[in-house]
């Protein structure tokens, strides 16, 4: 079974075209690794002893997400799973592919199924294009086990991919390349006399070798790019040596337009600025930054979920508009598209800028959560159980339970924790903004201590 396995991977490579490997296609192209001992990173995956990479090796691949920066080996890593694995590798770009594509794909597997007994591997490239519609299509065929699904995305599954089809996959999180790892993969691929460099008489400064790697940001693709033009770049001198410097470097990678890849550093950097900045009060830096990531082409809706997220947790009760006024940005992204979508992000940022901040909610739920997986057995308190039945009713269920509109400015305290975390308390109030009023009503009724009711049951 292995044997076969590894047969029929080396026959997909070859069917990629030996001469179009060693001849016209690009460096990256050529060096794709064809083992997994060849593949550089993700050791976390696909290192010995890992469950991928035991998965992998015994033929029993689940249907999963790879989710990865630009570079980082997603496409890689399933063309090597093809090869490993004795299934049908079938692949297809959600860029350019229709509902239509799915359907016949998804007849062949169910004909190549029924006819040779051979499983079929669907590979979607770039899954986060798709449309909830063309997901759907896919769906029941995962859930059935007649396609086994291999998406990849630089995108969050959480946002791109449907619930239904996310909860039938495994997500395995890429990570970006390391320096060293990028550094070695530029050397195998200087080294190599059939598919690389290796028949030039190369010789690289050092300052050139480091350039090209922070060049990179982690991602292989870009290094292998940078790498073959750098080398195209230096003219053979009479001994026939290309000398390749730091000069010769940096002028191949200002020939290169500006770079902004969404997964990778600079994507990540720019972000961080934005929400730093946000929260920092500064709207001057906010607008800037946001001005930064749309010029580079940044998806406009994943800055309206980040804007979401700061209303929601840096924001907060001080000011419960912000999160609002997000969502509405949001909405009028999602619904006027782009450049106008620029305004409303605009709007939202220097909003959220400029309102007053607090983190009480963000706080309290983390807090909660954290109480919460210690004590996933407490006891829901009996007054707090509603008694459906007779029997429930005898058993207690509901006794003493004080409905809050009978009393005295609609309230009344009770212990409402399980009674292991009496007296907890989560949200603490800050004094900013709208949250002062909160704060006020907070107290009188509960306190500013740790003086909430304690006790088995309530007094009725």
């Amino acid at each position: 079974s292995g044997q076969s396995g590894r047969a029929s991977g080396v026959n997909l490579f070859e069917q990629q075209g030996t001469g179009e490997l060693r001849g016209r296609a690009p460096l990256a192209a050529r060096m794709r690794p064809t083992t997994l001992e060849e593949f550089f990173g993700q050791e976390h995956l696909v290192g010995p002893g890992r469950v991928l990479r035991g998965c992998i090796d015994g033929d029993r691949v689940p249907s999963m997400i790879l989710w990865g920066p630009p570079g980082s080996g997603k496409t890689t890593l399933a063309l090597l799973i093809a090869g490993i694995t004795e299934a049908h590798f079938e692949p297809i770009s959600a860029v350019a592919a229709g509902v239509a594509d799915l359907r016949r794909v998804i007849a062949e597997a169910r004909a190549r199924l029924d006819m040779e007994r051979r499983p079929t591997i669907l590979f979607i490239d770039e899954i986060h294009r798709f449309s909830k519609s063309q997901q759907d299509v896919v769906l029941p065929h995962v859930e059935s086990g007649l396609v086994t699904l291999i998406g990849a995305t630089t995108e969050n599954p959480s946002f791109e991919v449907i619930g239904p089809l996310l909860s039938r996959t495994q997500v395995y999180t890429l990570k970006p390349l390391t320096n060293s790892q990028v550094a070695s993969i530029l050397k195998r691929a200087a080294d190599d006399p059939d598919r690389g460099l290796g028949t030039l008489d190369t010789h690289f400064d050092d300052d050139a070798k480091r350039s090209l790697v922070a060049f990179s940001g982690g991602d292989a693709r870009v290094a292998l790019n940078a790498l073959e033009m750098s080398v195209a770049a230096a003219e053979p001198d009479e001994d026939g040596v290309r000398h390749v410097t730091l000069e010769i470097v940096q002028e191949t990678i200002q020939r290169r337009s500006p770079r902004y890849d969404k997964g990778g550093d600079a994507h990540y950097d720019t972000i961080s600025a934005f929400i730093k900045s946000v929260r920092g009060s500064d709207p001057d830096a906010g607008v800037y930054w946001l001005a930064r990531m749309i010029e580079a082409g940044e998806d406009p809706m994943f800055i309206a979920r980040r804007i979401v997220i700061l209303a929601a947790e840096d924001i907060g009760l001080a000011d419960p508009q912000a999160l609002a006024v997000a969502v509405a940005a949001q909405q009028a992204v999602h619904f006027v598209g782009m450049p106008e979508g620029r305004i409303p992000l605009a709007e939202a940022t220097v909003y959220l800028a400029t309102a007053p901040k607090s983190n009480s909610a963000y706080l309290a739920i983390d807090e909660a959560l954290k109480d919460a997986g210690k004590t996933p057995s407490e006891p829901v308190p009996m007054h707090l159980r509603n008694p459906v039945t007779g029997l429930m009713k005898s058993e207690g269920y509901g006794e003493g339970y004080r409905y809050s509109h009978d009393y005295e400015n609609h309230f009344s305290p009770m212990q409402n924790l399980p009674e292991k975390l009496a007296g907890r308390r989560y949200y603490k109030p800050s004094d900013q903004g709208a949250e002062r009023d909160a704060a006020r009503r907070h107290a009188a009724r509960w306190g500013t201590g740790t003086d909430r009711p304690t006790g088995q049951q309530p007094q009725t």
